[in-house]
């Protein structure tokens, strides 16, 4: 029975990709949009009933369908791992993919090409589905790959934009430079341990390990760190995820929130086990998350896109999950996880909202007094900016403060740069949505006649995840714990819960006070002031740069894509050239050689005699001559 709900599971969003793919243009738009929202709806249900399961037996379910790979001393399975951190995972991708599918079903319905655009989100969750339930490193590997895949699809699905393909372009790019890593740390993994299981690899390593294997493990989960930094956007591959919201905003939530950029957070926790092993490693991800936090946070500071403020919202949040990750705090990583897969797929979808009922205008500068005509979109919004802005007591309260703690106890540089990036974080959210919805409506007189609330298939989404950023916290209260309780198989060492003192009391207060500090500022500045941020053309000094991103894109294309454009060039038009005329001037040689040779075919027998009686003679003389 197992097996076959496994692959129902499995299977079900990928019966919705065929169905959508060769029937979907001719049943109709909101039937497609049905079917489609339903293959996932099964799987999210079959996950609940693994996840019951699991949770009352605590024993994990390991399912063999076949021996796949075996040769000497090496085999792999084909099966699924359904455990604790798989259950979580399956969760909150099918339970918020089906969510999204339902907001697309009214979001996307002007679309021509709509049963294609479900085709894709259905891929999209298969894959995701296959990365987080395979019990190997290569089906995870599958996964990782075919998100990848489906990502270009989703993000690029409007091709007739140019913008849209190179950012589609771009994203599919800078994931394969990040999966040359994580390819090359499966390839070591499986050589040290003749293995690619998690199981197997993790009783491996309980029977011991040697100096060599330690320093190999250490490149490898660097390498599966670097796959890591790819999928889950961090520094220095962080760019393309801000670019992907050239997708439809469905898109944008599902890859964002709980899809795609948990990716990395999912392997790493998988295989803590090993991450354990490298304190080297470990520290490196704790560094590099802090950074991207900081870095993201400050360009999201100055941002007038809507979706790009949310976007690198994303990146600084990641960021902080790594952050805990390199500490050791895997379940606090997980938490975070799941309470900002809550909240920014609300705001994301609500972001879609606010841009559907403008008719696509995404430019908060040309916003504002939305509250009143978009009351739903408004208070879910709100709820979710002061879930993540770290508000008590909404859900991003819970976690961020966890990230914080945790690196106060063992960091305290690394705590000063998470608490400084939660502070633009509230700053930011609240700029957002105080342009946005609060005071007069600075669009068209076009826009302004037509504002109206989004219809329910969009808001209901909104309502429920607005629920769970409220309440998502409750997993993981300080004294109950229920998290760390039920992840505690996963983790390979032990979980320290930090017991409540005078000194967590006091973070919890320095947190609260930073975020409503941020708050605050935005507030005076964007509500009391009423100022609005300057034209792209009026950007200068510090602003600019950071307005600009840092200019790291430009600095990339200077320092290595028009480096390789230029080599390209030179190899297709001088190398490649040059080797050409060397191949044809062979074959022009052969060829006027043929032509004269093709002379002395003339068709006379009394010459060809002549030829041969002549040849002999020579030939004769020659030996005659030797001796």
């Amino acid at each position: 029975m197992d097996t076959n709900l496994a692959l129902v599971l499995l299977l079900s969003p990928f019966i919705g990709f065929l169905f959508n793919v060769f029937f979907g243009k001719k049943i109709g738009k909101t039937l497609s949009g049905t079917i489609g929202t339903l293959s996932v709806v099964v799987s999210f249900a079959v996950s609940i009933f693994f996840f019951l399961k699991v949770n009352e037996s605590h024993q994990a379910i390991v399912i063999n369908l076949f021996d796949w790979i075996k040769f000497s001393n090496f085999s792999v399975k084909f099966g699924f791992l359904l455990d604790q951190l798989s259950l979580l995972w399956l969760l909150f991708v099918t339970g918020i993919g089906s969510l999204i599918h339902m907001y697309s079903i009214s979001y996307m319905h002007d679309d021509e090409n709509l049963h294609k655009f479900f085709a894709y989100l259905n891929l999209f969750i298969f894959f995701m589905i296959a990365l987080v339930m395979g019990s190997n490193l290569l089906i995870m590997f599958i996964g990782w790959e075919g998100v990848g895949l489906c990502s270009y699809l989703l993000i690029g699905f409007w091709h007739k934009n140019q913008d849209y393909n190179d950012a589609a372009k771009k994203a599919f790019i800078m994931n394969r430079i990040g999966d040359l890593g994580l390819l090359i740390g499966i390839i070591i993994i499986a050589s040290l341990f003749n293995t690619a299981d998690f199981i197997g690899i993790h009783e491996r390593i309980l029977e011991g390990t040697n100096h060599v294997t330690l320093f190999w493990i250490g490149i490898a989960t660097f390498a599966l760190f670097i796959g890591a930094t790819g999928k889950s956007a961090q520094i220095p591959l962080y760019t393309w995820l801000p670019d992907a919201m050239a997708g439809p905003t469905p898109v944008s939530a599902l890859i964002h929130a709980a899809t795609m950029v948990t990716a990395g957070i999912f392997m790493i926790t998988r295989l803590n086990f090993l991450f354990d092993l490298a304190p080297e490693v470990q520290n490196i991800i704790a560094i590099i998350g802090a950074i991207t936090a900081l870095v993201a946070a400050t360009i999201g500071l100055l941002q007038n896109d809507i979706k790009k403020v949310l976007a690198y919202s994303t990146v600084s949040q990641l960021g902080l999950m790594f952050l805990a990750l390199g500490l050791g705090a895997y379940q606090v990583a997980v938490f975070h996880v799941i309470t900002h897969a809550f909240f920014k797929a609300c705001l994301f979808l609500g972001s879609g909202s606010v841009i559907h009922a403008l008719h696509g205008e995404q430019d908060m500068r040309k916003m504002g007094g939305l509250k009143k005509v978009m009351p739903i979109t408004f208070i879910t919004m709100l709820i979710s900016s002061l879930a993540i802005s770290g508000i008590f007591p909404f859900a991003g309260f819970w976690s961020k403060d966890e990230i914080l703690m945790s690196a106060f106890h063992k960091d305290l540089p690394l705590w000063i740069i998470g608490s400084v990036a939660s502070i633009m974080t509230a700053f930011y959210m609240f700029r957002l949505m105080y342009l946005t919805f609060f005071k007069e409506f600075r669009g068209t007189e076009h826009q302004k006649n037509h504002l109206h609330e989004s219809p329910s298939l969009i808001t209901l989404p909104l309502i429920v995840l607005a629920l769970l950023a409220t309440f998502g916290g409750l997993i993981n209260l300080p004294g109950s714990n229920w998290l760390n309780h039920y992840l505690q198989p996963i983790i390979s060492k032990e979980i320290h819960e930090e017991a409540l003192n005078s000194t967590s009391y006091i973070l919890m207060g320095i947190a609260l006070i930073g975020a409503i500090i941020g708050i605050t500022i935005a507030y005076l500045k964007y509500i009391k002031k009423s100022e609005l941020p300057a034209e792209d053309e009026n950007i200068t000094g510090i602003s600019k740069i950071i307005y600009n991103k840092y200019y790291v894109d430009e600095a990339y294309t200077l320092l290595i894509v028009n480096p390789l454009n230029t080599a390209s060039r030179f190899f297709r038009d001088t190398v490649e050239t040059g080797l050409s005329n060397v191949v044809f001037g062979f074959g022009k040689i052969t060829e006027a050689i043929g032509t004269q040779g093709r002379k002395v075919q003339s068709g006379s027998i009394g010459l060809y005699l002549f030829a041969f009686v002549l040849g002999v003679c020579v030939i004769l003389t020659c030996l005659f001559i030797a001796q």
